[in-house]
């Protein structure tokens, strides 16, 4: 049976264990790699009905990327947000936020996210954005998406304990009274009020920022969930499934549920691995239950084996220089247990060191029967005995290298010695052939994976001051490791054995980009952390071309 497209040129199959797996050709049929080897044997295996690509000399073809960690519909909406990534200064926020407030009508929330208490030089409060939005309703997310910002008028609709809520804090004046931030799980207490959005308004954002991902190479990701509580699975899963079974789903995803819907899940027949929606061949798939053991390097809120490094100028409470357990080991085994009876799989948050040797001591005894690879997100704090722990048991190490470009400063000030020693060990983690997929965290970062990409084979940051060394090069990633991290082992967790690869039998998702990207050297804002691919094909058809 002849070939349905035949693509020639450089071509990295990503075969084998190590390495790039170059080849001359490869042949598609019925959306698959049928050939893989030689233009020469493969024209045999054409006829004149086949497509052809031929690359151009400057031109490489890539596996599709897949990221395994976006939250994708809180992406989605928060493109449609005021966006306070950039503002240098508490003013300058705050102007972008009195023009959004007077844009929208009389009763509308206003939403927003990216503010940094490290780089406003301290914490904002409710009665700043108060002067600013008087009598608004306004949440407003911290860029690492651990701490919320509320106005007055929230903070009164929320009707705020006297104390702290279990796995989480809030911030107080002298007089006991909310200042305005609230970390961890004290967050929900404020957006639980928050409107969703419509049905409409949701499955249009996901359709536009799915688009867009196509055209920088992600053929699919691993959605976290978002942020707001979701226990009755009303909201993204509702939507994934709607978008599949009308195939307008741009990108591959599985979805995951927050804990507090797991109960839910079950009771409405969702399982690891099943598909989302009446679809069998759907892009939507049933992903990980989530949970949170601590918070985040940011808010001050990671678990620790040792305490924080000191800061006179911003103390911690004695009972929080170690970090804050969101949930504390006995209740996360708790949670996979109950998830695992029920045929789901278990994502565990953790940040720092204390947190991680939790998780996985939670998740060794579920990882051989666990429909899904169980995973542990983030691992940005690692203790050399744990290193080990990940590939013999068979759980994943999801990391997110852009992280490394925003959070280096802060890990060198608040993990002293310990910040490189542990702090992001990506070519360790992979020494011990532990499966390590790669996402961007977005919208906490931008969904663009080329820089993260760059920052796992180069360790160094252009936003970065001047003079700032590599952070611990000893630890980075060949170029072929970083990318199989973002090709094959994402699909490798989710138990996917078709995709990841341009081999025989594995689907036909490529991205050509320019070869530039490969054989240059890796340096920040150099070609590879700029890339954009030039043609996207998904299922051996082309969906996106310059």
């Amino acid at each position: 049976m002849p070939l349905d497209m035949l693509i020639t040129g450089r071509i990295a199959t990503l075969s084998g264990d190590r390495g790039f797996g170059w080849v001359e050709a490869i042949g598609i049929r019925s959306g698959l790699i049928a050939f893989a080897g030689s233009e020469v044997f493969l024209e045999t295996r054409a006829d004149p009905f086949t497509e052809r690509i031929h690359l151009e000399p400057d031109q490489v073809a890539i596996p599709g990327l897949t990221d395994a960690h976006l939250h994708l519909t809180q992406a989605a909406l928060a493109s449609r947000h005021v966006d306070l990534g950039d503002a240098a200064t508490l003013d300058e926020g705050l102007a972008r936020l009195r023009a959004a407030h007077e844009r929208l009508p009389d009763g509308a929330w206003l939403e927003g996210h990216g503010w940094d208490s490290d780089r406003w030089g301290g914490w904002p409060t409710a009665e700043a954005l108060e002067a600013v939005a008087p009598g608004r309703r306004a949440v407003l997310w911290a860029h690492d998406h651990h701490a919320l910002w509320a106005s007055e008028t929230a903070l009164l609709e929320a009707d705020l304990p006297s104390g702290d809520p279990p796995g989480g804090v809030i911030r107080r004046t002298d007089d006991g009274s909310p200042e305005g931030v609230l970390y961890e799980a004290a967050s929900r207490l404020v957006t639980v009020h928050v409107p969703a959005p419509s049905a409409d308004e949701l499955d249009q954002a996901l359709i536009e920022v799915g688009r867009d991902l196509l055209r920088l190479g992600v053929v699919a990701c691993h959605d976290p969930g978002g942020v707001a509580p979701d226990p009755s699975l009303e909201y993204s899963f509702p939507a994934y499934a709607r978008l599949s079974d009308a195939g307008t789903l741009p990108v591959r995803v599985h979805a995951c549920m927050r804990d507090d819907a797991v109960g839910a899940a079950i009771e409405q027949g969702y399982r690891s691995g099943a598909r989302l929606g009446s679809d069998r061949d759907g892009r939507a798939t049933v992903g990980w239950q989530k949970c949170f053991a601590d918070g985040s390097l940011g808010s001050r809120t990671a678990a620790l084996l040792e305490d924080i490094e000191p800061e006179p100028e911003r103390p911690v409470p004695p009972e929080q220089r170690r970090g804050v357990w969101m949930t504390d080991p006995d209740g996360l085994r708790e949670r996979a247990e109950h998830a695992a009876a029920g045929g789901i799989a278990t994502t565990i948050h953790a940040i720092g060191d204390a947190a991680i040797r939790a998780a996985l001591s939670v998740l060794e005894p579920l990882a051989a029967t666990s429909p899904l690879m169980p995973r542990i997100e983030h691992v940005q704090m690692l203790h050399p005995d744990d290193r080990p722990r990940f590939a013999m048991a068979g759980i994943a190490a999801s990391v997110q290298p852009v992280h490394l470009g925003s959070d280096a400063i802060q890990a060198w000030k608040l993990w002293g010695d310990r910040a490189e020693a542990e702090g992001y060990t990506w070519k360790a983690i992979a020494d011990t052939g532990a499966v390590m997929p790669f996402g961007t965290d977005a919208p906490v970062e931008p969904y663009d994976p080329w820089p993260g990409l760059a920052l796992a084979v180069h360790r160094e940051d252009a936003r970065w001051p001047s003079g700032t060394p590599v952070y611990a090069p000893e630890q980075s990633l060949t170029l072929d490791r970083a990318l199989r991290a973002n090709c094959i082992d994402g699909p490798v967790s989710a138990r996917e054995s078709d995709r990841g690869r341009l081999t025989v039998g594995q689907r036909a998702d490529v991205v050509v980009i320019g070869a530039a990207a490969i054989d240059e050297p890796v340096t920040p804002g150099g070609p590879l952390s700029t890339t954009r691919p030039q043609m996207v094909l998904m299922d051996g058809k082309v969906i996106f071309e310059i």
